[in-house]
């Protein structure tokens, strides 16, 4: 059975995970059960997006070991900030002192490496449950509208697939706009390939790194190289971040 029926809209999780093939396939897996999932490879990073107000996701899939901080780091700091997100700890140690501590930490659950992915939809289904997120009433119509995002002097509008330098018009892709989108969402921030990726290819087949270079090129050359700016900045190792005054 997929994500709860009864939502109007499908239920966020975050994934952290940064062995990159397991990463896609368990992405692929989660999504395909109705939820709509992101992904970062880095423990800082996500304990950066977990730790901002309003932070949009219902259960965050922990792995243990991570560059940055690792998964029992993370959930602790998250826990000792007051914040109570469902955590489902992955992990290749087998011992059980070492699942005691993430628990300890504040992990909900713990599901070690290998696993099935049917295990997997179970302890997700439970700790939402056991969580209950917030349903909507069919009744409540959630209307679209128009995004506009502004970052410095540069002003984005997603759905018409057009950005402005001060008065200068720049006219992008439609998977321009979602990457550009993407980072503009969180000026000053490393965005993490696979938040990238997923914003831009959602469930399709995520492209290679170097497509996904050959796209921040060709905005680069429309919304920085003409007007004299660098504001898209690469984080080697990280991803990509859009300087918050647009330069």
């Amino acid at each position: 059975m997929s994500a709860d029926a009864t939502t109007e809209l499908p239920i966020r999780l975050l994934l952290v995970e940064d062995e990159t093939k397991l990463a896609l396939i368990i992405a692929k897996a989660l999504t395909a059960q109705g939820y709509s999932v992101d992904v970062t490879t880095r423990g800082d990073e996500a304990y950066a997006l977990l730790a901002r107000p309003g932070a949009p996701w219902s259960l965050v899939v922990l792995d243990r070991m991570l560059p940055g901080l690792d998964g029992v780091t993370v959930c602790r700091q998250l826990r000792e900030a007051g914040n109570d997100v469902p955590i489902l700890m992955l992990t290749a140690l087998e011992a059980i002192d070492e699942r005691i501590v993430g628990l300890d930490a504040g992990a909900n659950d713990y599901l070690p490496k290998p696993f099935a992915l049917r295990e997997l939809y179970a302890r997700v289904r439970a700790l939402l449950r056991a969580h209950r997120p917030q349903v909507l009433p069919r009744d409540v119509v959630i209307e679209h509208a128009p995004e506009h995002l502004v970052v410095g002097d540069l002003t984005l509008d997603v759905d018409g697939l057009v950005a402005f330098r001060g008065e200068a018009r720049i006219d992008l892709r439609p998977k321009e706009a979602a990457i550009l989108a993407s980072l503009m969402r969180q000026p000053d921030r490393v965005v993490s390939r696979w938040t990238i990726f997923d914003a831009a290819w959602g469930d399709v087949d995520v492209p290679s790194a170097n497509h996904l270079d050959v796209h921040i090129r060709r905005i680069r050359e429309k919304v920085d190289r003409p007007f004299d700016r660098a504001s898209i900045e690469t984080v080697r190792g990280a991803g990509y971040r859009i300087r918050g005054d647009g330069r």
